[in-house]
């Protein structure tokens, strides 16, 4: 894989405080839907395990601005890199009511700028504007979630572009009548790391000008859609519940 920071280099759980979480299959929930104890953790996913859904009330996720970059690719498919070089993220949604039952057959879509800051199939790119991609599919794709809500998804760490923080897109059609948009966001501490020390995310000459506190809408979001995320061998896995309002 390309240039995972090493870990004799940079201790990931001690610099940066990431959420380690139980090895294994299965549903996950967040801690809030656990205990309210949770409450007093940094984020609402510390402690976050790997079981069985049961009962219990999950926090709705916030609806954010689907931005100017979406359209459909009509791929279905569980690998969306398409060749692009970068750290290997595998993203892992699972998609509940608020009651924390499992939406099975529900379409997940996500889609997310490369190392570069460019979104595929759109002029316009690029730090300089002058990237076109158009006609162009890289870093976006659907599937429908399994019988326990969950999606997941082959990509790489998302790059940046000015006057956003790191983040994936996403949209969740539990139907063909309806659809919730939401963003996935990051860790600044890790992305800082990455983006200053990792090729091909620090061939870049200026540097990103904005982090999660001063993203209007990653403060609109909030913390039930800040990534948990564990680190699993030459790649990183990012977790979030996308808890959905009735319908």
């Amino acid at each position: 894989m390309s240039g995972k920071p090493s870990s004799s280099s940079y201790s990931r759980r001690q610099a940066l405080g990431l959420i380690a979480v139980t090895a294994g299959g299965g549903a996950f929930l967040p801690a809030a839907a656990m205990a309210q104890s949770s409450a007093t953790q940094a984020s609402p996913y510390a402690g976050l395990a790997l079981f069985e859904i049961g009962a219990g009330v999950c926090a709705i996720t916030p609806e954010v601005t689907e931005g100017p970059f979406y359209f459909d690719p009509k791929l279905e498919r569980a690998d969306v890199t398409e060749g692009k070089k970068g750290i290997a993220l595998a993203v892992r949604l699972q998609v509940v009511d608020a009651a924390c039952r499992p939406l099975a057959g529900a379409r997940v879509d996500i889609w997310h700028c490369d190392a570069q800051g460019a979104y595929s199939g759109y002029p316009g790119q690029g730090d300089g504007r002058d990237v076109d991609t158009s006609g162009q599919t890289f870093l976006r794709g659907w599937q429908k979630t399994d019988a326990s809500g969950i999606v997941s998804f082959a990509t790489i760490y998302p790059g940046w572009y000015r006057g956003r923080t790191t983040h994936i897109h996403f949209k969740v059609f539990p139907d063909d009548s309806s659809v919730m948009t939401g963003q996935l966001f990051f860790p600044d501490s890790l992305s800082e790391q990455i983006f200053t020390t990792v090729a091909p995310y620090n061939d870049r000459p200026g540097k990103r000008d904005t982090s999660n506190a001063s993203d209007g809408i990653a403060r609109q979001a909030g913390p039930l859609s800040q990534a948990a995320l564990r680190e699993v061998e030459d790649a990183y896995q990012a977790l979030m519940i996308v808890a959905m309002k009735p319908g």
